[in-house]
C-alpha cells in the first residue's frame, strides 16, 4: 500500500520519503508509482545483472545494479537495471559503494512489465540519455523484442531471434542475442 502523499512535493522533499515496494519515482513534478514486477520481468532482470557483472565486474570495467534509485536532472527514477562504469561509482569516505547515485548510469535497461505505459519508460529512457547514458534498452517480453535507443535520439528494434544486441563501448566484451535473453524465459 502507497503511503497518503501530498500533492505537490519538491524533489528534496520526494527524497526524504520512506522507500516503497514498488518503487516511486519523481518525473516532472510527479510521483509515479512503479508497477509490482511479474515473472517474466524479474527473471530477465535477474539474469541480466548477473550475465552483464560476469563480464564487466572481474576486470573492474563495471557493475550493473538492479532497481538503483538515480537521481539527476530533476527527476529520481528506478531503472530495473543499470549498469555504471567503475570510475563513476560514486563512492563514500570509506571507499565503499554509496547509497546515492545522483547521476544517469552509463547504461539503462527496463523491462516492459504488462499495463505499464511504454511511453512512460520510453520517456525515462531518453531522460537518461539527454544526460549522459550512452545506450538505453526496453525490453518488451511479450512482443519478443528489444528497442534499443541511443543519445541522437537515434532507435532500433530487435526481434530477429539471432540479432546480437548492441552495448555500449565498455562492455563490447558482452554478447547477447535477442534469442539469448528470450530462452531465459524456458529456462
Amino acid at each position: 500500500m502507497v503511503q497518503s502523499l501530498p500533492k505537490s512535493l519538491t524533489l528534496e522533499e520526494f527524497l526524504k520519503l520512506q522507500e516503497t515496494k514498488p518503487a516511486l519515482e519523481y518525473i516532472n513534478s510527479q510521483i509515479i508509482q512503479k508497477p509490482m514486477p511479474q515473472g517474466k520481468h524479474s527473471t530477465i532482470q535477474g539474469e541480466l545483472v548477473t550475465a552483464i557483472n560476469a563480464v564487466v565486474k572481474p576486470d573492474k570495467i563495471g557493475r550493473a545494479f538492479p532497481e538503483l534509485r538515480c537521481t539527476f536532472g530533476g527527476h529520481s527514477t528506478v531503472p530495473d537495471v543499470c549498469v555504471f562504469t567503475s570510475p563513476r561509482i560514486p563512492r563514500d569516505q570509506n571507499g565503499a559503494i554509496s547509497n546515492n547515485f545522483n547521476l544517469a548510469p552509463n547504461w539503462t535497461i527496463e523491462i516492459l512489465s504488462p499495463q505499464q505505459s511504454q511511453t512512460k519508460v520510453t520517456k525515462n529512457i531518453l531522460h537518461c540519455l539527454k544526460y549522459g547514458t550512452q545506450i538505453g534498452w526496453l525490453i518488451d517480453p511479450e512482443e519478443q523484442s528489444v528497442f534499443v535507443y541511443y543519445p541522437e535520439q537515434r532507435m532500433e528494434v530487435f526481434e530477429e531471434l539471432q540479432q546480437q544486441l548492441p552495448v555500449p563501448l565498455f562492455a563490447q566484451k558482452f554478447h547477447l542475442t535477442v534469442e539469448d535473453l528470450l530462452t531465459w524465459l524456458l529456462d
